[in-house]
């Protein structure tokens, strides 16, 4: 475990975020288990629980729900780690946007994930897909096949009904555009106490940042370190400059950058050194804080899903 006696600028990676729309805080620092593996799922899962991540993000369509559900009963059993002191966000699939499928799909999600609650439901993206066991449903010619039955106030009120029951403590989107998140906050009777979104310095997203502060909801960035793809944020000469500065790892600046600016994120790894490393964090002075939003030019979003609702890394022209 990591010794909290620390000075305070190493306070940041224990930094949490009120939940204005929700029960408690959340912690900023998160581990994502976007893992292929169940064995490596489950490896890292704990990995992330002992050097001291408090925050876990699953989902249904990650297929390893059970993987990291017996890694947090593992940790649990081991009594240094308590169910309460973790923040676990699972996520509605975009085949069970019905409102009649969202209570069984969450249901499920908790089943595999041996808990009673998760702290946080997010609808995994805005867009519905053909109900049934097929993630992916295509049409004749291999085509995404959408749901035109169901608006995503309706799966969103089915959210609603879920806190309403006590089942869920907060409820949040992800893979959203500014436009579509203003519709559910002004047509919402419990506003999304997330939002996920991929963000980094190549992609700041400063506009729907402004927009979720000046209604209480939590932005979390995903890919925080630019999915390692071109240009690589980790080789950006500004990131790099002042990783070498303050003897801090291009990672660590991203990661730090995204937690002083209100932000939580999450980071997946299998390599318990990069686990660590990614967890490690402390705070930036002002001056390199500044050269990161004035100095970086490079504007990219590296994943597609905001257009389509399919998940991928697609190595995209620079805007």
């Amino acid at each position: 475990m990591t010794n909290r006696n620390l000075p305070n600028q190493d306070q940041l990676r224990y930094t949490r975020l009120p939940l204005t729309h929700g029960s408690g805080s959340m912690p900023a620092a998160g581990f994502g288990t976007l893992i292929p593996d169940p064995i490596a799922t489950r490896q890292a899962t704990r990995t992330a629980l002992e050097v001291g991540f408090r925050h876990l993000d699953s989902a249904e369509r990650y297929g390893n729900e059970e993987a990291v559900g017996a890694a947090m009963g593992e940790v649990f059993d081991q009594g240094r780690i308590k169910r309460e002191d973790v923040f676990v966000t699972a996520k509605l699939w975009n085949t069970n946007h019905r409102p009649e499928r969202v209570r069984p799909a969450y249901e499920a999600s908790l089943r595999r994930l041996q808990l009673d609650h998760a702290d946080c439901y997010v609808i995994h993206t805005p867009f519905a897909f053909r109900p049934g066991d097929d993630f992916h449903p295509t049409d004749g010619q291999g085509r995404v096949a959408y749901d035109t039955g169901v608006t995503l106030i309706e799966t969103w009120g089915a959210l609603e009904q879920l806190v309403d029951a006590g089942k869920c403590k907060a409820i949040g989107l992800s893979d959203i555009g500014l436009g579509k998140l203003q519709e559910i906050v002004a047509a919402a009777r419990i506003k999304p106490s997330v939002v996920q979104v991929e963000s980094h310095p190549y992609l700041p997203e400063w506009e729907l940042l402004d927009f979720c502060r000046s209604q209480g909801i939590v932005v979390q960035a995903f890919a925080p370190l630019g999915h390692a793809m071109e240009p690589n944020l980790l080789s950006d000469p500004v990131i790099t400059a002042i990783a070498s500065r303050l003897r801090k790892t291009p990672a660590q600046v991203a990661l730090a950058w995204a937690v002083q600016r209100g932000t939580g994120f999450l980071t997946t790894s299998v390599k318990p050194q990069r686990i660590q490393e990614n967890f490690e964090i402390s705070a930036l002075p002002d001056e390199a804080l500044q050269e990161i939003r004035e100095n970086i030019q490079t504007r990219i979003r590296f994943n597609a899903v905001v257009e389509t609702g399919v998940p991928g890394f697609i190595p995209r022209a620079q805007q």
